[in-house]
Order: structure tokens, then sequence, then C-alpha cells
């Protein structure tokens, strides 16, 4: 629950506090805003924690809950948050939103690219499938813990 709420949060600040100022910026200013912001993202190491976190706590549980016998709800629950952290904050970031942001990395700022604007939005609905994904698997532990209970 710990790593599932900190990523969480991660990702209410990112869609819902850094995304509305990034809307209004024009391509030079995002393009320097990102060059800032996102190589410290990608490698902080919090972000290393947080995603093996993600993965090894609940497959801890399940193999857990499997050693006892356990296939309750709570079970079901557990694996389904499991696999929207696979999907959203493993598989998304890692195949699609990576490649993205080298893409966008590579911009100069005094030469944006012509549908920049069109970068910027697959930026915005990657990060958005990641967050939904995440809140989705925070709810569905959240679930599990309290059907445990």
């Amino acid at each position: 629950m710990v790593f599932a709420g900190l990523w969480s949060g991660l990702m209410v600040l990112l869609t819902m506090v850094l995304h509305p100022m990034m809307r209004e910026q024009d391509g030079p200013t995002f393009a320097r805003q990102l060059a800032m912001f996102l190589p410290h993202a990608r490698k902080t190491p919090v972000k290393y924690v947080c995603v093996i976190g993600l993965v090894a706590a609940p497959a801890g549980a399940l193999a857990a809950m499997s050693a006892a016998g356990d296939r309750s709800t709570a079970f079901l629950l557990t694996a389904l948050g499991l696999t929207t952290y696979m999907i959203g904050p493993l598989l998304v970031s890692f195949v699609l939103a990576e490649p993205h942001h080298d893409r966008m990395l590579a911009w100069d700022p005094e030469r944006i690219p012509e549908g920049w604007q069109a970068d910027r939005s697959r930026y915005f609905a990657m990060n958005w499938t990641q967050a939904v994904l995440t809140w989705s698997g925070f709810g569905l532990f959240l679930a599990a813990l309290i059907r445990r209970a």
C-alpha cells in the first residue's frame, strides 16, 4: 500500500498540477521545462524504489496467500492490482513513454518541430493512462486490504 500510495501521489502531481501549467506553455518553454524535469524524474532513486516496490510487494503478498492456500477475493483483488501496475507504470512507461520522452528531449528549444502540440498531447495521454491504471491498482489493493481485515 505504501508504494501504491506514493506512486498515486506522484501521478496526481504530474497530471493535475504540472499538466495544466505545461498546457499553457509555448513550444520553446515546454521543451525547456521537459529538459529540466524529465532527466531527473527518469533517474531519481525514488522512482526505482517505488517501481520495484509496486511489483515486489503485491507479488510477495500473492505468494504468501497462495502458500497458505488462500484463493479469496483479496487474492483476486491483489492479482488485479498487480496487473494494473504491470500495464501502467511498467509497460506503458518503458514501451511507449520512454521512447517518446527521448524524442521530445532531442528537441532544440529554438527550433521546435512542427506538430509539437501533438507530441505534447501524446505525452499527456500516456501520463493519464499511467495515472488511471495507478489509481485503479491503488483502489484494488485498498479493497483487498479491507477484505482481509
